[in-house]
């Protein structure tokens, strides 16, 4: 019992650099549990870090040991509980995002993970252990960037913490919406309220008018920068150099939250007296809680693009590098 399967990348490289391996099993530390895992959800973190991290600046990539196990989404069941965590007991279902934003560090691709007990939720009973697994990083991307902020580090990319914004009665743009985060963002936005332009391509509509969308853009047919205007907030969940362009859509005194990397049109948005904000989601077990209440009472629905077991977490790479995904991708371990 001291070894275990996992995925493992001992060079960095494309998905082929993944490896199925014994690989030793985690030793529990206070105020963890140990968890057996039955689905690992997959995110870009997980590709980013498997390509080297090649999309930061060369002076925030991790320099990290190999060899690197991926992942910080996962479903499973406690099997063993540190001396001193209260509120979880040898057996429960439990989801997790794990550690992030320490990369490196959460070790998700594998039959075991351990688990800051801070960091877990139980899993929401009528859920299964695929769902449950496929949602904790992008459902907390959506609720940190929309409805509540995770936590208060400092933000590298601007001075002041991001602030999200009521939204009951607004106008909001989701770029991406069919992907992990957006198509969370969608049934966020519109349970708080708010009138939902979806923008993704043709074959998400139905999806996508089905989870609430009230218009829907084919960003292939038409530039949502060229039709939408007025709008309060947007949120990019592609950021990027290109998130720019969605300045002209929003009214004065409107928000744009790119979600990724690259905004560089500030002076323009000033003038637009448009309000910029981005923020980094964090592990945070007690919001994981209350996004598994909703989960449970089917207010939220996570919808699975596919599956793959572990030992195919190669192919499911291959997959997610094809993009169009329409929800989430997540490994079956158990």
């Amino acid at each position: 019992m001291s070894m275990m399967k996992a995925v493992q990348l001992h060079e960095y490289g494309g998905p082929e650099v993944l490896q199925y391996e014994d690989a030793p099993r985690p030793e529990l530390k206070a105020g963890e549990v140990l968890v057996r895992v039955h689905a690992a959800g997959i995110n870009p973190p997980d590709w980013y870090l498997r390509d080297g991290c090649k999309m930061l600046p060369p002076e925030w990539r991790p320099v990290i040991p190999f060899p690197i196990i991926l992942g910080t989404d996962i479903s499973g069941v406690v099997e063993e509980v540190a001396h001193d965590v209260e509120g979880f007991s040898v057996g429960d279902a439990v989801f997790s995002m794990v550690r992030f934003p320490s990369f490196g560090d959460s070790k998700c691709y594998a039959e075991y993970v351990t688990v800051p007990a801070s960091e877990c939720a139980l899993k929401p009973a009528g859920v299964s252990h695929i769902h449950a697994a496929a949602a904790p990083m992008s459902l907390l991307t959506a609720w940190q960037f929309l409805i509540e902020l995770g936590h208060e580090v400092a933000n590298p990319l601007q001075p002041e913490l991001h602030r999200p914004v009521p939204l009951k009665g607004k106008r909001i743009l989701i770029n991406g919406a069919a992907g992990g985060v957006g198509h969370f963002a969608v049934q966020i936005a519109k349970m708080e309220g708010a009138y939902v332009i979806a923008v993704a391509s043709t074959k998400h509509e139905a999806f996508l008018r089905g989870l609430g969308a009230d218009e829907f853009i084919d960003y292939k047919k038409t530039a949502p920068e060229d039709v939408v205007r007025d709008v309060d907030v947007v949120l990019d969940t592609l950021g990027g150099p290109t998130t720019g362009r969605f300045l002209q859509t929003l009214k004065r005194g409107g928000h744009l939250f790119p979600v990724f990397l690259g905004f560089s049109d500030a002076e323009e948005a000033a003038k637009r007296g448009i309000i910029v904000s981005t923020t980094q989601v964090r592990s945070n077990g007690p919001q994981l809680a209350k996004l598994g209440n909703l989960l449970e009472a089917g207010t939220l629905r996570v919808a699975i693009d596919s599956t793959f077991p572990l030992a195919e977490a190669k192919q499911a790479h291959e997959r997610a590098a094809l993009g169009h995904i329409q929800g989430k991708i997540a490994l079956t371990v158990l």
